[in-house]
């Protein structure tokens, strides 16, 4: 283990230590401070970092650099996870997960006080009097959002200055959008109405919004104001659109959806944003880790940060359950002055939700990681690793997947150093071998492979990874050496010490193991190339396995009969359109209950 700094003496600064409640600062000998914790007992918290062994790499690291430790007392655990917060978000300190975004969220305003409200996108402090309504994840939503508004309520959105200063309507009011409130071409009720209706469609309750239109339409015909009557039927119509396109479900209330994945040594953190049953968008942040991290262990340290300068909801959903999930939803609910709820076990539509949020969450990072500049520093990282002559330009990577030997497939991935070549990505069925034989798999899909090298029939690779240890490579070896490949370097990806992520070996054709650390950028590189290679076995696999199962899928289902398969194949026209059918249009087939399209929609999504 790392000796820690000799100008700091543990033993006597633990003797002193109090055991109550509060937050420690960890300096280096720049008086720089490197690491801010919080505690429930600051003694034995402190202690743990200086027995002799156990210790991460991470910890030992950063105690290896302690010069000296500060300490700040605190009435209860709950008012030191927010001190924490303060401090991380001021000093910034290497070893703590940092939230970077801190830019201010944006809502939408409308001045209430005025004779003629108006509705704009507001950004910073709410010093102004009137309505606030968000907040939105991005600019472009709250710009969406007036733009629909518009289009179906026609308020304006001009500012004071332009209104205040017309003789004539604009054009905003030649095009429809705008009512001309400032030549009073509207009377201040009729206004006052529309206004009305802004603000319950902003609250979520578009439909006594509909419902109030269709009264007023009903009204106008009844009285043969039929111009007036169609007026309100295309508003009606306008938003009944907006309301399909934003309604998620009628939970009432406000949710935050967060998910979180990591990979390659980063990490992103997605929030899906619900407010009264409205989807209002996702957001994306990319905290720095001081190593990788499991993804709870992440959000532990994301949720205090960000809501200490966020609007919180009462309800908050996680991808995963957190250590300090209690403790942060009581600072929460203190800080909020109301009730907030943290979940992480959910169902229906809050369970879709979060699925949402985790894709997005993994599309959001896989973008990030693929980036042009990082994969060349990557590419860099690896060559110095390997100690190579010249940067590789062409990696490649096999894996096998297979249930129980059950359709069995090989990948091979191709990376650059501009990032994944999906068009060089290749799947191999594996026949006539005996099933669960990974050694016979691998053997027979590198033959398939090379075979092709050896006949100048596409590109070879600088390096080979193969997903295992010794026995996976020497397949590769003997593959290579039958073919007669010899300027191709064969490295295996095993599992380290305690099967932990990041802390894999690579295996040499020697015998040679490397093992680079959590902190190696190169082994990010390769970690990623082989978590590539496995997601694509995976997912020619499943759908193999699937073809095989489809043909009597439908006729496996309960309540599915004859003529209904037919009715919903004709519908959708193949089986392969009906496996890929939400149950929103499962459920619009003629024949077909919401029941019915669920049970329809899991046969094909459950494994």
């Amino acid at each position: 283990m790392s000796e820690q700094s000799a100008s700091f003496d543990s033993k006597r600064f633990l003797k002193d230590c109090s055991s109550l409640p509060g937050v420690y600062r960890m300096y280096n000998d720049s008086k720089e401070i490197i690491y801010v914790g919080k505690a429930k007992d600051l003694k034995k918290r402190l202690s743990s970092y200086f027995r002799k062994t156990g210790l991460s790499i991470k910890t030992q690291s950063l105690v290896a650099q302690i010069d000296n430790v500060e300490t700040t007392i605190t009435h209860t655990e709950g008012e030191a996870l927010l001190l924490e917060s303060n401090l991380i978000k001021e000093f910034r300190p290497r070893y703590n997960v940092l939230l970077r975004d801190d830019k201010s969220y944006p809502f939408l305003f409308l001045s209430t006080e005025d004779n003629y409200p108006m509705l704009r996108l507001h950004r910073g402090a709410k010093r102004k009097k009137g309505r606030y309504f968000g907040p939105y994840p991005n600019a472009g939503a709250v710009r969406e959002t007036l733009n629909l508004i518009q289009k179906v309520f026609r308020i304006r959105q001009c500012d004071e200055s332009y209104f205040r200063n017309r003789s004539r309507p604009c054009l905003q009011y030649q095009i429809r959008r705008c009512t001309a409130p400032c030549v009073e071409r509207i009377s201040q009720q009729d206004y006052a109405v529309d206004i009305d209706h802004v603000t319950r469609f902003l609250e979520g309750k578009s439909q006594t919004v509909v419902q109030d239109l269709v009264r007023q339409m009903e009204q106008a015909s009844a009285t043969q104001h039929y111009e007036k009557a169609a007026e309100l039927r295309d508003q009606i119509s306008h938003l009944q659109a907006v309301i399909e396109r934003q309604y998620v479900s009628g939970y009432v209330g406000d949710v935050d959806v967060i998910a979180c994945a990591t990979d390659a040594g980063l990490a992103c953190v997605e929030i899906y944003f619900i407010r009264n049953g409205q989807s209002l968008g996702s957001k994306s942040f990319f905290p720095k880790l001081p190593q990788s991290m499991q993804r709870a262990d992440v959000l532990n340290a994301f949720l205090p940060q960000y809501y200490l300068n966020n609007t919180i909801p009462s309800e908050i959903v996680l991808s995963d359950s957190l250590e300090d999930e209690t403790l942060i939803e009581d600072v929460l609910t203190e800080k909020r002055g109301r009730k907030v709820s943290l979940s992480s076990s959910v169902r229906s539509d809050k369970s879709r939700w979060l699925e949402y949020a985790n894709k997005n969450a993994e599309k959001a990072l896989m973008t990030r990681i693929n980036s042009a500049a990082g994969m060349l520093k990557r590419f860099d990282a690896l060559q110095t690793l390997l100690h190579l002559d010249h940067i590789p330009t062409r990696l490649e990577c096999f894996d096998i997947s297979h249930t129980m030997g059950e359709a069995t497939v090989a990948s091979c991935v191709v990376f650059s150093p501009e990032g994944p070549l999906k068009s060089d990505y290749r799947r191999f069925n594996i026949e006539g071998i005996e099933p669960g034989d990974d050694y016979a798999a691998m053997k027979q899909a590198l033959k398939r492979r090379y075979a092709r090298i050896r006949k100048n029939e596409g590109k070879k690779p600088d390096i080979l990874f193969i997903d295992g240890g010794k026995g996976q490579l020497s397949q590769a070896i003997e593959v290579m050496n039958e073919l007669q490949i010899d300027d191709v370097l064969l490295i295996g990806v095993a599992k380290g010490e305690g099967r932990k992520a990041g802390l894999e070996k690579l295996v040499m054709t020697d015998g040679t193991e490397l093992y680079p650390g959590q902190q190696s950028i190169a082994l990010n590189l390769v970690l990623h190339v082989r978590d590539e290679a496995h997601r694509f076995a995976i997912s020619g696999h499943r759908a193999k396995r699937q073809k095989a199962r489809t043909t009597s899928q439908l006729e496996q289902i309960p309540g599915l009969g004859a003529k209904r398969r037919q009715s919903i194949l004709k519908h959708f026209g193949g089986i392969q359109a009906v496996s890929k059918a939400g149950v929103e249009d499962l459920a619009k087939t003629p024949g077909i209950s919401k029941n019915l399209a669920q049970l329809i929609y899991d046969s094909f999504h459950t494994d």
